[in-house]
């Protein structure tokens, strides 16, 4: 799993190691959560579907040259028509077949503040990258600020917005009925998470969304997090509580004077590293992310 791991979670920071990923070796699979809900794993962030009398509607999409495999994936699953994709942020491993998936007949949705930022190039300054404007077919054509709710194939899809967090434009879907959570990059499950500073993301955002979660699930709660197998609630408690405890010891040291580069030195998240360092994202430059997040 930590070979895998590794490798989604280094595609979903530099979609410059996308381009030299060869597309046509990914297999798309799918894995049953709850009655009419899957999870897709591919290359990139974990897709969530919901499919039934109504249609198919997906949540993320991944790479744009995976569009063609997902759509097949999902006609394997049933035999109907995408109607909606709800985009949980806007990196391109998690928005990059939506312009596939709207000529195909799909109404993109997404946080505002996700069609504004695909709108205009972006700069990341961790990776030193910079992004071009996204065509105008991939861009969301319904956006909202707090929330949107579905009824849609006999559930109530809730998609909720969040302060800033992994980036400023995140949001977690929840299906009422078959107790599924989709989390985005709210949740690297097995890693630490990516704090896109650039983007308006914060340490506090991301701990604050999975005591949100936290508080509405139950133990047969399953949770489909943004990279990662899927995960039940214990798993993203630890994740929470592992957050909380690194914050506070890299908040400690910014308080009381240190550089950012003195703190990276201290080594604040070694004795969790061998658990959620292990992906692309390293306990030194998770550290230096908090550190910038910290306000």
């Amino acid at each position: 799993m930590k070979g895998r791991l590794a490798a989604v979670l280094a595609l979903a920071a530099a979609p410059a190691l996308a381009q030299q990923q060869d597309f046509s070796k990914v297999e798309i699979k799918a894995e049953k959560v709850a009655d009419g809900v899957y999870v897709l794993t591919g290359a990139g962030g974990n897709i969530g579907l919901s499919v039934g009398k109504d249609g198919a509607l997906v949540i993320d999409d991944q790479f744009a040259p995976l569009a063609d495999k997902i759509q097949a994936a999902i006609r394997t699953i049933a035999p109907v028509p995408v109607r909606f994709v709800v985009n949980t942020h806007l990196h391109g491993d998690h928005v990059g077949g939506n312009e596939s998936m709207a000529k195909a007949g799909a109404v993109l949705v997404a946080h505002e503040n996700v069609r504004k930022r695909l709108s205009v190039e972006q700069f990341n300054a961790t990776f030193n990258r910079k992004t071009p404007p996204s065509p105008e077919a991939a861009l969301p054509v319904v956006t909202f600020t707090d929330g949107v709710t579905f009824h849609w194939n006999g559930d109530e899809i809730r998609v909720t917005h969040v302060p800033p967090a992994h980036t400023d434009g995140d949001a977690y879907v929840r299906f009422v009925k078959a107790d599924v959570v989709h989390m985005g990059d709210l949740f690297f499950n097995g890693g630490y998470p990516f704090i896109d500073t650039s983007s308006g993301g914060r340490i506090d955002g991301v701990i604050a969304a999975a005591d949100q979660v936290l508080e509405a699930s139950g133990e047969k709660t399953r949770i489909i997090p943004g990279h990662g197998p899927l995960a039940t609630r214990a798993d993203l408690q630890a994740y929470r509580d592992t957050l909380q405890t690194l914050r506070d010891r890299i908040a400690k040291l910014k308080a009381e004077g240190k550089s950012r580069d003195e703190v990276i030195a201290a080594k604040p998240t070694a004795d969790h590293d061998a658990k959620w360092g292990t992906g692309f994202m390293k306990g030194d430059t998770f550290t230096g992310l908090v550190y910038d997040s910290l306000t």
